[in-house]
């Protein structure tokens, strides 16, 4: 009988040191997300060989949530590379690509209102291709 009792001490003690443990990883998991990708647009180059792609993601879970945008360049099969990146408050921000050139990229951006977006890579030249950046007024979208 003594040798039940033991045993039936020893799983209540296990359960109730385990339980925590087991129930904190599932709220841990189920708190922290991947990436959601709120906007994504592309722009190919007008000779065809480059293709621009730009997304705003955003993460969250307990001190983890964050908001950044990103654009990036590829040519053909090579991996695309990130030029510009961005990190700010909102779920997304005011992004526009246009290609003036084959070779001259041009990326302009303007905050939400209320947002602040703060650059945190800027790449000014990739190959043979310039990138130009310009941060528009936060006044409204025209």
């Amino acid at each position: 009988m003594s040798q039940l009792r033991w045993r039936v001490t020893l799983e209540q003690t296990l359960l109730s040191a385990v339980a925590p443990v087991i129930v904190g990883t599932c709220l841990l998991a189920s708190g922290c997300r991947d990436a959601t990708t709120t906007w994504s647009a592309e722009a190919r180059s007008p000779d065809g060989n480059w293709l621009a792609t730009a997304r705003s993601q955003q993460w969250g879970g307990p001190g983890t949530a964050y908001d950044a945008t990103s654009v990036s360049l590829k040519q053909g099969t090579q991996p695309a590379v990130e030029v510009l990146g961005f990190s700010h408050g909102a779920s997304t921000m005011n992004v526009k690509m246009n290609w003036l050139t084959p070779r001259h990229f041009e990326v302009t951006y303007r905050p939400l209102p209320g947002d602040s977006v703060t650059l945190d890579l800027q790449m000014v030249r990739l190959a043979d291709v310039d990138i130009s950046l310009r941060r528009l007024s936060d006044g409204p979208p025209k």
